[in-house]
């Protein structure tokens, strides 16, 4: 009993996180379509509009309006929007927690040798973290409230989109031979990910 149990078990979590992330991007791609596909049948003719035109729109603006932020005085346009949105009550919420997800997930903000293990005080327990901010800028907002030798380490939760900041003594620290973008991906699977050491 127990070995078939331990199978289903494995065949589940084989086959789940296939079909929930394939579900969610059908949904994605499927929304995308269905939303922009009527503005596309506007602006070419009927006959040449085939299944999926809408996304590969879609894909090519994302990618002209990414080049195009460059520049200031574009990127000021584009960024106009999430800025309406942030003064209206509400949608400042929502808004600002997704582009707050969006951004931990993809190490936004996080610079390459900014990972470190923090150790905490009069214990053996250690976590990882990013470092987000350095001590001594009087031009940062977080930064002037802290003391030179302090940083402001982001430690992330793992199976949880969200974490939350310490102030530690740059002492307590030391750095990790990693990227942002691959300790926000060993932190938040808890460990159980297949992630490899470099150089392996």
């Amino acid at each position: 009993m127990k070995i078939v149990v331990r199978s289903l078990l494995k065949g589940l979590a084989i086959v789940l996180p296939l079909i929930i992330t394939i579900e969610l991007l059908r949904w994605l791609l499927t929304t995308i379509e269905s939303v922009l596909a009527p503005v596309v049948q506007l602006l070419i003719p009927a006959s040449w509009y085939l299944p999926g035109t809408a996304i590969l729109c879609f894909v090519i603006a994302c990618a002209v309006i990414g080049f195009s932020s460059r520049w200031a005085g574009v990127n000021w346009l584009w960024q106009l929007p999430g800025k309406v949105l942030m003064k209206l009550p509400g949608s400042k919420q929502i808004y600002g927690m997704l582009q707050d997800l969006i951004d931990v997930m993809a190490g936004k903000n996080f610079s390459d040798g900014s990972v470190v293990m923090v150790k905490l005080p009069s214990s053996e327990i250690e976590l990882i973290g990013i470092v987000t901010k350095q001590g001594g800028q009087a031009e940062d907002r977080m930064s002037s409230l802290m003391q030179e030798e302090q940083l402001a380490v982001f430690i992330p939760m793992a199976y949880n989109v969200g974490g939350y900041t310490i102030i530690v003594p740059r002492s307590c620290t030391r750095s990790l031979d990693m990227k942002p973008a691959e300790a926000l991906q060993l932190v938040l699977s808890g460990g159980l990910g297949s992630s490899k050491a470099p150089g392996k």
